[in-house]
């Protein structure tokens, strides 16, 4: 049976879908959100906020629904589905041809790759962006942690990422946080299809500083890439506009150190953390 359509002929939302099965899974069972509440250990409003839409939530909360349902992950399913909502319109479009895209290349100028993230450093960015309250904070912070499934499994793209030493110097406000952001960088520089590089300071001056790029490359052969800013992203399919990106991605590849150098670059940060004086907000 086809998707049942909303006004004017449009299918509805995966967000919307996602609201109604949960509302349609509870009435189905027979409980209240207060009782439901009681099992999950979640508030009544907030689940009662995921039942209209207004909360995206979070996989856990969907993965303690279906454990009280018994509907073996289906709710944790249809979360994977919605969780693109959360993502301003121009990333939409990217987003769907991450998923299908067979080499990756990265510079990051500023901040850790939102695919190397710790939760923790998700939130504490997140949090400086000042979005509304903890609980939406908790939801695109779990969204950013589902794009991490693209790293992992026998279709995961080969991804070649440069950060700028700029990354590895503006730290978490907690060490420890930090510390454990850095060995993450460690941990996927080992995964067999990611090669991460240090773009050092003495490099000098280089033309994509100051903005991140990604480029993708896609399995019929064409190529796209999104130059990203602090306050707007572009998404670029033109192929001269591509080429031209490429090549400065090249350029800043070919002044970064090489992978065992930049490891142990990231190593040394981590070394040069100890006795340093703590952060004071």
């Amino acid at each position: 049976m086809p998707a049942r359509r909303s006004g004017h002929g449009r299918r509805p939302s995966a967000r919307l879908v996602l609201a109604a099965e949960t509302a349609r899974l509870r009435q189905r069972s027979g409980r209240s959100l207060g009782d439901l509440a009681d099992r999950t250990e979640y508030g009544s409003t907030y689940l009662g906020q995921l039942e209209s839409g207004e909360r995206l939530g979070t996989p856990a909360v969907f993965a303690a629904l279906d454990e009280v349902y018994g509907t073996g992950g289906h709710l944790g399913e249809l979360w994977e589905l919605a969780r693109g909502a959360v993502f301003r319109e121009r990333f939409r479009r990217f987003m769907e041809l991450e998923r299908r895209a067979s080499a990756r290349h990265e510079y990051a100028a500023a901040t850790v790759p939102g695919l190397f993230q710790t939760e923790e450093y998700a939130r504490e960015q997140l949090r400086t962006a000042r979005l509304g309250n903890e609980q939406e904070l908790e939801e695109q912070a779990a969204a950013r942690m589902g794009r991490q499934t693209l790293l992992a499994g026998g279709n995961a793209p080969h991804f070649r990422a440069v950060l700028d030493e700029a990354v590895l110097r503006r730290r978490l406000s907690d060490a420890a946080a930090w510390r454990r952001q850095l060995e993450r960088l460690l941990e996927v520089s080992e995964m067999p299809r990611i090669t991460l590089q240090v773009l050092p300071f003495a490099s000098g001056l280089q033309h994509l500083l100051g903005s991140s790029l990604t480029l993708l490359w896609m399995p019929d052969g064409g190529a796209v890439a999104y130059t990203e800013g602090c306050w707007s992203g572009e998404l670029v399919e033109e192929p001269e506009d591509v080429d031209r990106l490429r090549l400065s991605c090249d350029v800043l590849r070919d002044a970064a150190l090489p992978a065992g150098e930049s490891a142990a670059f990231i190593e040394q940060v981590m070394e040069g953390m100890e006795g340093d004086a703590p952060w004071i907000p």
